[in-house]
């Protein structure tokens, strides 16, 4: 099967390889394109933390809220450099994890969240996303990690024909 929807496409595309996953964990690590040394995270809060900084490094995509820091910052963003490309996305592209593979890339941070598209490496499908929490809930639905909706809201659900 060709891998059709498997491409990087964005200055801050991330692959990100899932070596366990389970209800109250998970133990990963993602790629990006301005470094050879991955990004080791344990849990779902770490991800999205570590994620957020790696957009603020690059400044992309530019945040439309920003924090709010009560002392002085000894770096302004103006002052930090241009990071360089050293990964070519067929490097990014061969990395893969034990139990999935992701491909994401966030294409807003508005309303306090990101907008973007993920692509589960493994099936081939991408899926547009919302928001943050619709993200999470699609890589866990395609980890088998969570069980039906709670809350009674419809389940994000990844697409049955391919694209």
């Amino acid at each position: 099967m060709e891998k059709l929807q498997c491409y990087i496409g964005a200055p801050n595309g991330i692959v990100l390889c899932v070596d366990s996953a389970g209800s109250q964990e998970l133990n990963a690590k993602f790629y990006h394109a301005y470094s050879r040394q991955p990004i080791e995270v344990c849990g779902m809060e770490q991800l999205l933390f570590e994620m957020e900084c790696f957009f603020d490094s690059i400044h992309f995509p530019h945040p439309t809220t920003n924090d709010r820091f009560f002392h002085e910052i000894k770096q302004s963003v103006n002052q930090m450099g241009k990071k360089e490309k050293i990964m070519s996305d067929e490097e990014l592209l061969s990395k893969h994890g034990y139990q999935g593979t992701f491909i994401i890339r966030v294409q807003h941070r508005q309303h306090s969240s990101w907008q973007g598209r993920i692509t589960w490496m493994d099936q081939n499908k991408t899926v547009y996303f919302r928001s943050v929490w619709e993200m999470v809930k699609l890589m866990a639905n395609a980890l088998n990690t969570v069980g039906g909706p709670e809350d009674g809201r419809e389940e994000p659900e990844w697409p049955e024909d391919e694209v």
